[in-house]
């Protein structure tokens, strides 16, 4: 059970159902109008959720952070829709939503939503006192027979509304991996073929004739003698320098797919017992 002064710190909690599952967060807390005592709360569930389902809380715990509230989160999506703009449950809302979780009735008025902030004194910040009752709601008109009567508990009028589930279906954004640029050095061999020049020495051999007569008597008739030569060759000879090549950069693209999303969804179906025609308004 949430104390009167647990209730402050109820909304924005997380609730959890006896299945152990997460069913959503607390967003509004509704008082008793007699006795101030909080009687539920509305939790935000469905897709995104967009939902808020009223949840007794007079049998839940809680801790501090976490509600943990008597029903399953089945239960709890299964619960009736109530229009929340009033402000405040009158009596045949309240006794549907107890027909739905099996308790008996009460009433209920508005407590504060997630965006209201309580001291310790239990006062809330220029919004109210903790605790302020609301006006009680009214079944019906007295002495009007009900025309209609729903198994659930409440009474309704002369015709019953069928309703289905669709699938809101939406995107949202994660990580999925990353790629990055590596720069690393590797040494290749690479062969070149270059010609180089060499000198050898040839040994030329002329007769003695009248045109080089006079050089071959010049000197001694006998005599020794040396002659001598530089021989040079070219050798290949390597030298190596950087340049740029090309430019590369890392950068991403979207590419659009398309992923299945399956899920169940829920339709009524009314069905007639007897004879009746079957008339398009």
């Amino acid at each position: 059970m949430i104390t009167e002064t647990q209730a402050r710190d109820v909304v924005g909690s997380t609730v959890y159902g006896t299945d152990g599952e997460k069913i959503g967060k607390v967003g509004q807390l509704f008082l008793d109008d007699q006795t101030g005592r909080p009687e539920f709360v509305t939790v935000n569930t469905g897709l995104f959720g967009l939902k808020e389902t009223f949840v007794p809380v007079s049998e839940a715990e809680f801790n501090g952070t976490e509600l943990r509230v008597p029903y399953t989160k089945d239960t709890v999506k299964d619960a009736p829709n109530v229009d929340l703009d009033a402000g405040h449950l009158d009596q045949a809302e309240e006794d549907r939503l107890y027909a739905h979780y099996g308790m008996g009735g009460g009433v209920a008025s508005t407590y504060g939503d997630a965006g209201t902030s309580y001291d310790t004194a239990g006062t809330t910040d220029d919004a109210g006192v903790l605790g302020v009752a609301g006006t009680t709601g009214t079944a019906g008109t007295a002495g009007t027979a009900p025309a209609g009567h729903d198994t659930s508990g409440p009474n309704t009028d002369d015709a019953m509304t069928r309703s289905e589930e669709h699938l809101e279906v939406g995107t949202t954004t994660q990580e999925a991996g990353r790629a990055r640029l590596r720069k690393y050095v590797t040494t290749e061999t690479e062969t070149r073929t270059v010609p180089v020049a060499k000198e050898r020495a040839v040994v030329e051999t002329e007769p003695v004739t009248g045109g080089n007569v006079d050089q071959a008597l010049d000197g001694p008739a006998i005599s020794e003698e040396e002659h001598e030569v530089v021989l040079h060759e070219e050798r290949a000879v390597v030298d190596k320098t950087a340049e740029p090549v090309e430019r590369v950069r890392l950068g991403t693209e979207t590419v659009v797919g398309e992923e299945t999303v399956t899920e169940d969804v829920r339709k009524e179906h009314i069905e007639v017992e007897g004879e009746a025609d079957d008339r398009r308004l």
